[in-house]
């Protein structure tokens, strides 16, 4: 795939299929994926505004939990942790309409709008996080396995659960699973320059930033 030009905010492409080594590489340049459709861009509107997308990661060698995820761990410690391929059924179709209600703006109509028909080999190899209280599914992540990296994509959960924090739990989960695999990078996705909806992903250790030119920095708030 050719790179676009920097100068160009919007660029998408398209993949029936990414192996590992090359998901690392696209990861690293500044895209990701919906569906099979990866894209990049530079530029955002939020609240009416064009802001500065800011592609953000860890470096997993030197992350530390801080004392506020440890606390979010405790709390959801009774939580039955399962990690496996993805798989969609009627009970994450639920999930995922229960979850869109928090929203008012851009609300998506369904869990295709993030992962494509064949999500777990389709275009990357992904698994999913689910958590369980006792038999019940009240939250659920997907993430992208590369060769030395993962990426989170999307996560949904039962805004009952809402005092478990369940949506951060799931990215700690992630980040115990990465961890444990040995491998380098977690991408978290997108933020904004200025504050935004996706301000916590602003808050891990060892966190750095995609500057669009091809490097990655250390993020300072």
């Amino acid at each position: 795939m050719n790179t676009p030009p920097d100068d160009t905010p919007w660029h998408t492409a398209h993949y029936q299929w990414v192996p590992p080594i090359l998901l690392d590489q696209l990861l690293a340049d500044g895209w990701r994926h919906f569906g099979h459709c990866f894209f990049r861009d530079q530029l955002n509107s939020y609240q009416g505004k064009m802001v500065r997308v800011l592609p953000l990661r860890i470096r997993l060698a030197d992350f530390t939990f801080k004392k506020s995820q440890k606390k979010i761990i405790k709390k959801n410690s009774h939580s039955r942790v399962v990690i496996r391929e993805v798989c969609i059924d009627a009970t994450k179709h639920a999930l995922f309409h229960k979850h869109k209600q928090r929203f008012k703006d851009n609300v998506p109509d369904s869990l295709y709008d993030f992962l494509s028909p064949q999500p777990a080999l389709l275009p990357t190899h992904m698994v999913e996080c689910c958590l369980y209280e006792q038999d019940e599914l009240y939250a659920v992540s997907f993430l992208d396995v590369g060769q030395k990296a993962v990426s989170s994509v999307y996560a949904i959960f039962d805004p009952t659960y809402g005092a478990l924090s369940p949506g951060i739990y799931t990215l700690l989960v992630e980040i115990q699973y990465a961890l444990k695999l040995q491998k380098e990078y977690l991408y978290l996705g997108y933020a904004h320059e200025g504050a935004s909806f996706y301000d916590y992903k602003k808050g891990f250790n060892a966190l750095e930033v995609y500057d669009w030119q091809g490097n990655w920095q250390p993020f300072k708030e």
